[in-house]
Parts: structure tokens; C-alpha cells; sequence
């Protein structure tokens, strides 16, 4: 049977540890960013295109039958450009690699932008595949971010390429 006073001397060693706990649960204020700036997220994850070709006639004649398929695509993807311009001035200028040890998977990036809030003009432009020139997925638009906002660019074909969320 214990004692009252260590039943009392474990109340207040208890009582002393859960206090303790909850002024550093919510009393220093962390803050991730400053208060008058917002945040910019670009996460991108995308196959680059397959460059394929087309076979001459005299290469599908020497084939055998079964193997006649018109198009030559080999298994690796294409690298990735991607640039990024803020407020006109360029923030990002990148070609992304793809992974996987036949370069046949994902090509990845996440790259994370402190700006003032406030109105901005973003343009970000994605070639996924190199043999063609030029950029063949464009967002361009003007925002207003607030303070603390975060806002994210990402990448999804079914949604018509880049977009702004």
C-alpha cells in the first residue's frame, strides 16, 4: 500500500511534467515563414516521351515477320527542360534526368520559393522531349498571393499540363 505522500509526490511530479509538456506543445511560436511572405512550390513529377522513329522499308524487309513493328522506341525517356520566370526575371533553368537504371523512369523535381506577398507574374515552361524544340506545355499567369499563402505548381497531362493550385 503506498504512502500519501509519495500518492501526493506523484501528483505533483506528474502535474510538473504535463505542464511542462504543454507550454512547449504551444508557447514558442514557430513560424516556417516570415509574415509578410508567401510561398511558392514547384513539385513536379513526369515520364519525358519516348523518342521514337520510324522504320525505313529496307529495315523492316530484313526483319523478321514477327517483329515488324513500324516504330523503333527504344526503352529510355527523354531528359526534361524546365524553366521558371518570376516577375520576369528567370528563377529556374533546369534539364531533369530520368531515374532508373535504363533511364526509363520518372523524372523529379521540388524546388521551394520564398516571394513578398502580394500580386506576382509567373511563367513556367516544360519540354518533355528534347528532340523537339521549343516548349510544348506553357502556364503563364498573373497571382496575388497572401501572407503565409502557399501555392503549388505541378504537372498532370489529364488536367491539360501545368497548373497553378
Amino acid at each position: 500500500m503506498p504512502k500519501p505522500t509519495a500518492i501526493i509526490g506523484q501528483v505533483i511530479l506528474y502535474g510538473a511534467f504535463a505542464a511542462f509538456i504543454g507550454y512547449f506543445a504551444t508557447s514558442p511560436k514557430y513560424r516556417q515563414i516570415a509574415d509578410d511572405v508567401a510561398l511558392i512550390k514547384l513539385s513536379i513529377s513526369h515520364l519525358g516521351e519516348r523518342e521514337c522513329r520510324k522504320r525505313t522499308p529496307e529495315e523492316l524487309a530484313k526483319m523478321p515477320p514477327n517483329m515488324r513493328a513500324p516504330m523503333d522506341c527504344p526503352r529510355e525517356r527523354s531528359d526534361i527542360r524546365l524553366e521558371m520566370d518570376l516577375d520576369g526575371q528567370p528563377v529556374l533553368r533546369t534539364v531533369m534526368h530520368p531515374t532508373g537504371l535504363y533511364k526509363d523512369g520518372v523524372s523529379t523535381i521540388y524546388r521551394r520559393f520564398e516571394v513578398k506577398a502580394g500580386s506576382h507574374q509567373i511563367a513556367v515552361r516544360m519540354n518533355d522531349n528534347l528532340i523537339k524544340p521549343g516548349f510544348n506545355f506553357v502556364k503563364e499567369e498573373e497571382i496575388n498571393l497572401r501572407p503565409g499563402q502557399v501555392m503549388v505548381i505541378d504537372f498532370n497531362p489529364d488536367k491539360g499540363g501545368l497548373f497553378f493550385q
